[in-house]
């Protein structure tokens, strides 16, 4: 990481706790990222079109106050950039306001409506559409009137102000990281909400990194519980993507996936993010992808309704996952969309492991009848936000010889403590990533367990079955244990003597009997 970077990173964390007040991280967070945002929108927008109108020899200031340009340039910033905003909405002309001690309440609403309106019938609106609503300049959090609501917000964006994105810096996503950074504190501040919205990082290399093994290009990855995108951008760190797909339920979360997308320069139209249930209303349904991640909510509720029993995703099965375990349905799910040639990742808890019932039938199924599974990935307790549960990470490939091994890792005792939570070192993920493809055994840490061992097994898949990491303790001295306790009686008694000594000098009851 550059100075330049750790410096924005802590620059940023520090505005972020001008806003803190009465919310609570999962609150104010939608602030910071909705204005960190619109100064990117505005400084974006203004570089692009400066840039694209110096052979005319004027900026995107002049070229707005001339008729017969200012249309052009409106249609350039739509179709190049998806959005468009007027020199007078700038973050940088709000900002003027802001240090007169102005009101600017007004002004930043219009600015924020007009970069939603102004993509209205275009290709893009679908990604811009209510992508501020998060951001209520309205609201009574921010104090109780219009000037105490004015003065937060002023201060607020009159320190970013301080801050130079570098936008024209060839050095890719410095910003996008920073970004990045401030989800995962506001992840961390926000304690159980935080699942809704952030996977851990390390946890997100190690799916990324498996999705993409051995390929440079992918034609699109996606996310049927993409909660901020951070992910789906994992992904592009490691190949080349294409298209990028995801569905997520949360709405607030679902405005952070888009903005982090066009934050980390990806095209509006190589992105495609829904909101809604990705089960119970598939938003890609039919659509096959490459590469396939989630994260999603562990053991959720869900109708399991018969009628899905004649859904494509599900009916092979026979069995839906049971109303109180959403688990083996986000499975049933991924695996629908898989193509051919793809690779999938799943993060849920142990239970998909080794639960019976219709979960046993679906578990079998994968195993025996389709052979789709192909790693067992267990992780440490801990180190999710939200639940200290231990988990797994399963991997899927459609395309499997019909004699491939499961291979089974177990990395639960591999972590760094830390203060609320685990974490996993690079040495940690670079190990389980080492080891996934050398496909090796490992003493007490890996194995690749034959499709009849798994049969023996009746397909429990619980990693202890198959990978040993029962430490032998010392053999332990009997007659050293014998002489302890001796010793211990001998002492007591001694005790006991002086305590009744005691007693009896007091005249009172020694207590215990002699």
């Amino acid at each position: 990481m550059s100075e330049y970077q750790r410096k924005l990173e802590t620059k940023l964390w520090a505005i972020a706790d001008e806003l803190r007040g009465n919310m609570d991280a999962n609150e104010f967070k939608n602030y910071m990222l909705g204005f960190i945002f619109y100064k990117y929108l505005s400084e974006k927008i203004e570089l692009y079109l400066n840039q694209e109108l110096e052979e005319d020899g004027v900026t995107f200031n002049q070229a707005f106050e001339d008729e017969d340009l200012k249309e052009e340039v409106e249609a350039e910033a739509l179709e190049n950039l998806g959005y468009f905003l007027e020199p007078l909405c700038l973050f940088k002309n709000v900002i003027k306001k802001a240090r007169n001690g102005e009101f600017i309440l007004n002004n930043l609403q219009t600015a924020m409506n007009q970069i939603e309106n102004s993509t209205m019938g275009h290709e893009s609106e679908e990604d811009f559409v209510n992508l501020f609503e998060d951001v209520d300049l309205q609201s009574s959090k921010l104090g109780k009137s219009e000037d105490a609501k004015n003065k937060i917000i002023s201060k607020v964006l009159l320190h970013l102000s301080e801050i130079d994105f570098k936008l024209e810096d060839t050095e890719r996503d410095i910003l996008g990281d920073a970004y990045e950074y401030l989800i995962s504190q506001f992840a961390s501040s926000a304690g159980k909400k935080a699942g809704e919205f952030y996977t851990p990082q390390q946890v997100s290399k190690i799916l990324a990194k498996i999705v993409t093994q051995g390929k440079k290009n992918l034609k699109n990855v996606y996310d049927p519980t993409c909660g901020s995108g951070s992910l789906l951008l994992r992904v592009s760190r490691e190949a080349k993507i294409g298209e990028f797909f995801g569905q997520e339920l949360n709405q607030s979360t679902y405005n952070l996936a888009r903005m982090n997308m066009i934050l980390h320069d990806v095209r509006f139209e190589d992105f495609n993010i829904q909101q809604g249930d990705s089960i119970e209303n598939p938003l890609h349904f039919g659509m096959k992808f490459d590469a396939i991640v989630a994260n999603p909510p562990f053991s959720a509720k869900w109708s399991s309704d018969k009628k899905f029993l004649d859904d494509e995703r599900f009916s092979a099965y026979g069995k839906l996952a049971p109303k109180s375990k959403e688990d083996f349905a986000f499975v049933q799910h991924m695996i629908y969309h898989l193509d051919e040639k793809g690779t999938m990742a799943i993060v849920l808890p142990h239970g998909v492991l080794f639960r019976g019932a219709a979960e046993g039938v679906i578990r079998k199924y994968l195993v025996k009848e389709k052979n789709y599974l192909d790693a067992v990935i267990g992780l440490p307790a801990n180190i999710f936000y939200g639940t200290s549960i231990p988990t797994v990470i399963l991997v899927f490939k459609k395309c499997r010889e019909d004699d491939a091994d499961i291979f089974f890792i177990d990395a639960s005792k591999h972590f760094e403590k830390a203060k609320n939570q685990n974490r996993l070192r690079d040495e940690d993920v670079n190990r389980i990533i080492n080891t996934y493809k050398e496909r090796k055994d490992v003493e007490k840490f890996a194995h690749a367990a034959t499709l009849a061992e798994i049969e023996e097994n009746d397909y429990n898949l619980n990693i202890p079955r198959y990978v040993d990491t029962f430490e032998e303790e010392e053999p332990v001295d009997l007659d050293a244990v014998v002489r302890e306790i001796r010793e211990l009686n001998k002492k007591s008694a001694e005790v006991d003597k002086e305590i009744k000594k005691y007693c009896d000098e007091l005249g009172i009851e020694a207590p215990f009997n002699e």
